[in-house]
């Protein structure tokens, strides 16, 4: 019987983890606490954590990255399989894909935006644009930051199962962005600061446009099929 309960306690400690991660206390893209602190947290023991850990790893809603821990990059394990799905997408395939998305939400986002969202959007707004985009390589700052605005405007739709879709595409969307910050290392400060003003103003067709245009420059850097 004690296998039974052993399993019983990791499947607990698991289901706890989850809860975390679908609750919004622990983001895509945000670190979860280390195992020590995880012990700690949920009066278990180290490897009752940290085989938890690893069957979220596996569900492909946790990532292990070498010397900086593990981090969250799907809410939920139909976002983690299409997290592995995207991992492999070519930079072209997923602007294409996000010039549907990005645009719908922000059209989304300026119709059903309440004040939370306005404060939020213009917090991040203004961390982005204090981001440094000017060095050799890529500010893992900047990009994130980059990143987080991009998803709180999917957030202000208020959409949950878009948002759930767009999370799966964040680590893949923050690769794009870092491959393409250091070739260019063009911030694109006024298109972000367009579009984040028409979704506060409430005009989902200037929003649209402004995501629409923004995106649809980047494509054109890329040839044909």
């Amino acid at each position: 019987m004690q296998p039974v309960r052993r399993t019983s306690l990791i499947a607990q400690v698991t289901e706890q983890l989850r809860a975390e991660i679908r609750s919004g206390r622990w983001p895509v893209g945000q670190r979860i606490p280390t195992e020590p602190e995880l012990t700690e947290l949920t009066g278990t023991g180290r490897n009752t954590v940290r085989e938890a850990v690893q069957a979220l790893v596996h569900a492909g809603m946790l990532e292990r990255r070498q010397g900086s821990g593990t981090y969250v990059i799907a809410t939920s394990e139909v976002g983690g399989t299409l997290a592995k799905y995207f991992a492999d997408a070519q930079e072209r395939d997923i602007l294409e894909l996000r010039e549907a998305l990005d645009t719908t939400a922000a059209g989304l986002a300026a119709r059903r935006r309440d004040d939370a969202d306005i404060a939020n959007l213009r917090r991040l707004l203004t961390a982005r644009s204090n981001s440094d985009w000017s060095g050799p390589e890529p500010d893992p700052a900047a990009i994130a930051a980059d990143v987080e605005l991009h998803r709180a405007i999917v957030v202000a739709s208020h959409n949950a199962v878009y948002l759930e879709f767009y999370d799966s595409l964040l680590p893949v969307i923050e690769q794009a962005i870092h491959a393409r910050t250091a070739r260019t290392n063009d911030s694109h400060d006024t298109e972000h600061a367009e579009l984040v003003q028409a979704v506060i103003d409430g005009d989902p067709d200037r929003a649209m446009q402004a995501t629409r245009c923004f995106l649809a420059s980047m494509i054109a850097e890329y040839p044909d099929r």
